[in-house]
Formats: structure tokens, C-alpha cells, sequence
């Protein structure tokens, strides 16, 4: 199993554990806060093991029907996953307005707090292990799973403040207040993970500092007169690299080709974690005022 699998299985695990104890105290208590961070550890789970079976495909070799892979499957998880946070968010902004109508009263405040600090300790703990899988691994979907938790880790200590105000002070409103307020950030912590999942769908290039280094890599090799049509995108762990090589007329085919090899080897060692697809096309002259009119 690889450890963008082992990630997933593990952050699976622990929301399954933290949702299970957060949704009988936050049920019994009547916390909008509590039971929202037990919604958004209901979505956790449910998020982390759609993002396992999104690896275990992304991660299948080309095929005859899937002839570059299957990475762009991280994105499409990626997506998914922002557009559920955002309902999830929502449905929470509409609990927190009910209990304001409604005027309900927390309980259970001593047991809620202990919950809340144990829950607290084991996403800090999660969230450091799924950041070192993401820096290792330069997995969209860990990093996503990552920045998910690591909300739930700003969301766990809002809930606590709450529920100690309410306890000291007697005053639902810090409740609901907070309750709001988290899931508001959870609404605008879910942007970045749609954004980031769409552009890959819609085939960007890579960073435009990768880029510059590809073009100065290009250009570093005596043999080769010039480029065009350089094109780049990136689809879960794969780097695609499209280009015009172009050569003099009277180079052989031979040594163009290697050249090219060398270059390729060169853009290879700019990110080593990633699967490089690089396609150099090779001309023995500037043809691109013919490709770009094409």
C-alpha cells in the first residue's frame, strides 16, 4: 500500500472515531458548535474515503482506453470534496440561525469541553502526519485532505472558546455566534480546494517558476537553436511537457535525438517526485509561424 493510501486509511479512521463521539455529545447537548464540528467530522470520513478510492485509481497505469492515466481523478476528488465542505458549511449556517430562533439551551457542557479538547490533540497529531505524506508525496489529494483537517483544527479550538463562554457566562449567543462563524470558514476554506481541482481539469500549466527553469533548461544546450510551442499541465503526480526543439538542418537525426534525451533527463531532476511525460518534437528548422497558423 502506498503512503498516499496509508494517509487516507488513516484519516478515515480517526474522523470515524471523532464523528462517532462528537455526534452523541453534540446531539445530547444541543451545542450548535459541538454538532457542527460533529457534521464536518461526518464529512471528513466520508471525504477521506472517497479520497482513497480517487489514489488507488489516479495511481493505475495508462491503458488503451485511459492513454495518459487516470491523475486528473485527484482533481475531480479535489472538487468534489470543496463543493461538499461548502454544503456542509451551509447546512451548519442554517443550524446556528435555528437554534437563534428557536432559543435552545446547551447542556452538558463539562463532557462537550473534554471531547472537544480530546479531539483538538488527535486532528493537531493528524494534521502534522498527512502534511508530511503531502510534502513527500506532492499528492493534490493529501494536501487537500491536509488543509481540510487542519480547518477542523481552527474549528475544534473556536468550539471550545464557545463552549467555555457559555459555561462561564450563561449566554447561548457565543454559541451560536461561534457555530455561525465556523461554518463560514468552512464555506471560504473550500474555495481554494475547487479552484486549485478545476484549474488541473481545465489542463493549466505548471507553476510559472517551473516553467522558466523548463525554458532555461531548453536553451542551455549549445546544439539547439531555439523553441516553440512549449506547453505544460499536470494531472495528480504526472508533469506533461509538450515542445519544438529546433535543430540545425544539418545535425543528424541521431545526435538531435540525443540531445533531446538529455534535456529530458535535465527537466526530470527539476521536481524527482514526479512522473515527467515529456513529448520533444524536432525541427530541423523555425517552422513556428506555420504551426501557430495551423
Amino acid at each position: 500500500m502506498t503512503k498516499q493510501k496509508k494517509a487516507t486509511v488513516v484519516s478515515t479512521s480517526v474522523a470515524a472515531v471523532l464523528t462517532l463521539i462528537k455526534l452523541v455529545i453534540g446531539i445530547a447537548s444541543g451545542s450548535v458548535a459541538v454538532l457542527a464540528s460533529a457534521v464536518d467530522s461526518v464529512l471528513d470520513m466520508f471525504v477521506s474515503l472517497f479520497n482513497y478510492f480517487a489514489i488507488n485509481n489516479s495511481e493505475k497505469p495508462a491503458d488503451k482506453t485511459f492513454n495518459y492515466g487516470r491523475g486528473k481523478i485527484e482533481a475531480l476528488a479535489s472538487v468534489i470534496e470543496g463543493t461538499i465542505i461548502t454544503i456542509s458549511g451551509l447546512f451548519l449556517f442554517y443550524q446556528a440561525i435555528q437554534k437563534a430562533i428557536k432559543g435552545e439551551i446547551s447542556g452538558y457542557l463539562e463532557i462537550s469541553l473534554i471531547v472537544m479538547m480530546i479531539s483538538l490533540v488527535i486532528t493537531v497529531f493528524l494534521v502534522i502526519f498527512l502534511n508530511s505524506v503531502a510534502k513527500e508525496t506532492n499528492s493534490m489529494v493529501i494536501k487537500a485532505d491536509a488543509l481540510h483537517y487542519k480547518t477542523d483544527v481552527y474549528t475544534n479550538i473556536a468550539v471550545l472558546v464557545s463552549l467555555l463562554l457559555v459555561q462561564s457566562t450563561g449566554y447561548e449567543i457565543f454559541d451560536i455566534i461561534v457555530g455561525g462563524t465556523i461554518s463560514l470558514f468552512i464555506i471560504y476554506s473550500a474555495y481554494e480546494l475547487i479552484q486549485n481541482g478545476v484549474l488541473v481539469l481545465l489542463d493549466k500549466s505548471l507553476e510559472e517558476e517551473t516553467v522558466l527553469k523548463i525554458e532555461e533548461i531548453l536553451l542551455s544546450n549549445e546544439k539547439v537553436n531555439t523553441y516553440h510551442l512549449l506547453k505544460t499541465r499536470e494531472a495528480g503526480h504526472q508533469a506533461f511537457v509538450d515542445v519544438h526543439l529546433v535543430f540545425d538542418c544539418l545535425i543528424t537525426l541521431m545526435e538531435a535525438h540525443r540531445v533531446s534525451d538529455k534535456i529530458e533527463d535535465t527537466i526530470r531532476k527539476i521536481n524527482p517526485k514526479k512522473d515527467w511525460i515529456i513529448t520533444i518534437h524536432m525541427d530541423p528548422y523555425d517552422d513556428f509561424e506555420i504551426n501557430d497558423e495551423k
